[in-house]
């Protein structure tokens, strides 16, 4: 070093510290040619995950970045030429460089915790993601202030000391992310909530899946592909629907009418009541029908001592009353119908558009395409068997029906005209 000083006053301070340079960029070479490449060809063979996770985050590759920093601030010190105002801000740059990487790789590490905590099954159904966001949050805020005060060559109680004082301010800034928070764990710990649920939120619009879950919001693919992001408290602060115990349940709700003209509704024939005895799905119904009818009316006949023989006053069989029969039966042989659901076949009140017959019955499938062909099958044959009960279907008149109408009435118009001779 000396020989060095003789040729120029600076040439000890340029080659030390190109020294220390060269040492640095040595080490980032031997850390990542080395320990980082080593752990990730290790993690792709090893059959665990959390490796796999470590490396696929960068966790591995930024703790690398270590090395060089490390490397100037201890050598700084070797370095005697230097004076000490250049130490104190060589030091104090690496030491916030050293705060950098190490807040990074934390939010990395935190992220593939997240990673491996989703893809177990057990815990898929109640994801941290939200919890995560505000961990890695709060650790960025921890390490700008370290990074910071170590700049400053300060205490980070000072600086902490000021934060403090804008406490206030930074409670309205980070208002949305604190009531995300809330929202969040209250979403995780009452299981509301999960990534793959179908939900149902009216006031963003929103059917479909939900595809993530995050600290503040939620995003929903609808079915027409679109995406509906919705602020996590909102899904506390407002209702919204979850499709998750119909689809595990493994049945689905078929919940709709059949309107029937109010004037078709009548008593039904014994030739009628004869050829539904051959109905395979109402014989049964038939034939304990008109014994229960047949005893009401003979006690009836009794009481009044034979008085009551008029037909307004006995109990007969109605066309409405076997379709009913009919379908009940009819849903309860379909081999796709749960059968361990509830099953029914009501009447609805009467209203302008006539009579509702409502089928409420369960799917033993929940897949959407299997369940929209079932409900259309049940329909389509219901749909068609009802003139065969003398009854007729209800519908609003249409634009041909008015039409119609008015020629016949224009028709019998003219035929009741007398010509004149």
């Amino acid at each position: 070093m000396e020989l060095l000083a003789g040729v120029h006053p600076l040439l000890p301070d340029f080659f030390g510290v190109s020294l220390l340079l060269l040492a640095a960029a040595l080490g980032w070479w031997l850390t990542h040619r080395f320990l980082a490449e080593a752990l990730c060809r290790y993690a792709r063979r090893s059959a665990a995950t959390w490796d796999d996770a470590l490396v696929q985050f960068g966790v591995v590759s930024r703790l690398a970045q270590l090395a060089p920093a490390f490397i100037i601030y201890l050598g700084i010190d070797f370095l005697p030429g230097l004076g000490a105002a250049w130490k104190t801000g060589i030091a104090n740059l690496t030491s916030a460089y050293m705060i950098l990487v190490l807040t990074i790789t934390a939010t990395s590490l935190l992220s593939a915790g997240n990673f491996l905590y989703a893809s177990h099954p057990k815990f898929k159904q109640r994801p941290i993601k939200g919890l995560v966001q505000l961990l890695q949050l709060l650790v960025l805020i921890l390490g700008f202030l370290l990074f910071v005060a170590a700049l400053l060559d300060r205490s980070p109680a000072v600086l902490l000391g000021g934060f403090g004082a804008i406490s206030a301010v930074l409670l309205l800034v980070f208002r949305d992310t604190i009531l995300s928070l809330v929202a969040s764990v209250q979403l995780s710990a009452h299981d509301m909530v999960a990534v793959g649920d179908w939900i149902e939120v009216p006031q963003f619009g929103a059917d479909g899946d939900v595809v993530d879950v995050e600290l503040h919001t939620v995003k929903v693919q609808n079915w027409d592909k679109t995406i509906t992001t919705i602020p996590t408290h909102r899904l506390m602060s407002d209702s919204f629907k979850n499709w998750r115990g119909m689809s595990k349940s493994g049945g689905r709700q078929i919940k709709r009418a059949i309107h029937l003209d109010i004037s078709s509704i009548g008593f039904l024939s014994e030739v009628d009541v004869e050829r539904f005895k051959s109905w395979v799905l109402l014989e049964q119904y038939i034939g304990e029908k008109q014994q229960s009818l047949k005893a009401y009316n003979r006690g009836l006949l009794e009481q009044y001592q034979g008085q009551a023989t008029a037909n307004v006053n006995l109990r007969r069989l109605t066309n409405i009353g076997t379709f009913r029969a009919y379908a009940f039966q009819y849903l309860k042989h379909h081999p796709r119908i749960h059968e361990g659901m509830t099953l029914l076949v009501r009447q609805r009140p009467p209203g302008p558009e006539g009579l509702p017959i409502e089928l409420y019955c369960f799917t033993n499938t929940t897949d959407w395409n299997e369940y929209e062909d079932i409900q259309s099958d049940i329909f389509d044959h219901l749909l068609a068997v009802v003139p065969e009960f003398g009854l007729r279907l209800y519908q609003l008149p249409a634009g041909s029906d008015l039409v119609s109408i008015t020629g016949r009435s224009a028709e019998a118009q003219r035929n009741r005209q007398i010509p004149l001779e």
